[in-house]
């Protein structure tokens, strides 16, 4: 893509990762982004408090560069409580206390791999390793679920999607749930692994279909067939 002088200035201001940055550049300069932009603009001037703050809203992106992705695990939307939310996908800050979907994470983890549950929900120890923690939407108002979805963060990540499943090889999509099964339905199975099981929300888990599902260690096992290095799926204490 060739860009103006003037669009040059304008992707210059996006706090994004250059490699996203300039792979993710024609939406970003889209209609759709300005709108999406103006409307998390009026959100803050009507005093609303959104999260995750404003600086972990790409942290996905900005902490798991393109090139370096060997995994997305996509979520929904970020957690809506005060101090939850950092950007990544079921992640929560240090200190908070484990959300239900992501214990049960922890749990399957602990069945498939052996892993201990960690005392913490801060994932971010994945994200450096090559795991993309991709909520479809990335911002939220406090205390109101999906309230920001079908404001252009869907084709945001839509876009972010096509462009590993355009870009790279042998990326292991997760997909927990129907609604990220839907967005994956664009991946190309030929060049990528996709795992799908139930959403880990009590719900969904104890409906069946995710404990046993043995994700990580079907991940890895792919990830050493294709000779890259494998997670390391236990978090620092």
């Amino acid at each position: 893509m060739q860009l103006t002088e003037q669009q040059q200035d304008q992707l210059a201001k996006v706090q994004l990762e250059q490699s996203w940055k300039y792979s993710l550049a024609d939406f970003l300069l889209s209609p759709l982004m300005d709108t999406l932009r103006d409307f998390l603009v009026q959100e803050k001037q009507a005093q609303k408090v959104v999260y995750p703050p404003s600086k972990q809203i790409f942290n996905a992106l900005n902490t798991t560069p393109l090139d370096q992705v060997k995994v997305v695990i996509l979520g929904q939307d970020p957690y809506h409580g005060p101090n939850q939310a950092n950007g990544l996908s079921f992640s929560v800050q240090r200190g908070m206390v484990l959300p239900p979907s992501l214990r049960n994470i922890f749990h399957e983890l602990n069945t498939d791999l052996g892993v201990p549950m960690s005392p913490h929900g801060d994932l971010t120890k994945w994200a450096d390793q090559g795991v993309l923690l991709l909520n479809s939407v990335l911002t939220v108002e406090a205390g109101q679920p999906t309230s920001h979805q079908k404001r252009g963060w869907e084709e945001f990540t839509d876009h972010v999607i096509d462009v590993l499943n355009e870009q790279r090889e042998h990326i292991v999509f997760i997909l927990w749930g129907a609604y990220a099964q839907r967005k994956g339905q664009r991946i190309d199975r030929e060049k990528h692994l996709v795992l799908t099981a139930a959403h880990p929300s009590p719900l969904a888990a104890n409906r069946g279909g995710f404990f046993g599902c043995k994700v990580f260690s079907k991940t890895n096992n792919y990830l050493k067939q294709n000779g890259i290095e494998p997670i390391d799926w236990q978090l620092d204490a």
